[in-house]
């Protein structure tokens, strides 16, 4: 048996809401926020007495999902530096396809988002950028060039 499709990808954050705004304003729609406690998601994550706030958001096609979760007990460690490099082992980036670039990287700058380098272009195929977001998340855009 074979996977059926990737749900979503986890990013644990700090402040919820600044996450929020910055997906939003990247195109992701809030699809819903729920408290997450109790014995059995305790036993799923391996952490005793956890209460945790969880807002899914969801691509506009409705295939793509991030799961933003806010721990308020235990509280959040953190892994890595909030500035690590992109050869800092583990996940290190989400990428998304956009319509324009550079209209996306200056709506997300104010919501803190930084280019890491530079908007690249990729052959005749497409132009690229990594942007770190809230937390110090690494978000990667792409353009295809028509």
């Amino acid at each position: 048996m074979t996977i059926q499709r990737m749900d979503n990808v986890g990013i644990v954050v700090d402040d919820l809401e600044t996450a929020i705004a910055f997906y939003t304003e990247l195109g992701m729609e809030l699809e819903g926020k729920a408290p997450i406690e109790g014995r059995w998601a305790a036993r799923v994550v391996g952490l005793d007495d956890q209460r945790v706030e969880v807002a899914m958001m969801r691509t506009p096609d409705g295939h793509g999902r991030i799961e933003l979760a806010k721990y308020h007990t235990p509280k959040a460690i953190s892994g890595v530096p909030a500035d690590a490099p992109a050869n800092t082992l583990g996940i290190r980036r989400v990428m998304f396809a956009v319509d324009d670039i550079d209209d996306t990287v200056a709506r997300l700058s104010t919501h803190g988002a930084e280019l890491v380098g530079e908007v690249a272009r990729y052959e005749d195929s497409y132009r690229l950028c990594y942007v770190r977001g809230p937390e110090g998340i690494v978000v990667g855009l792409a353009e295809q060039i028509s």
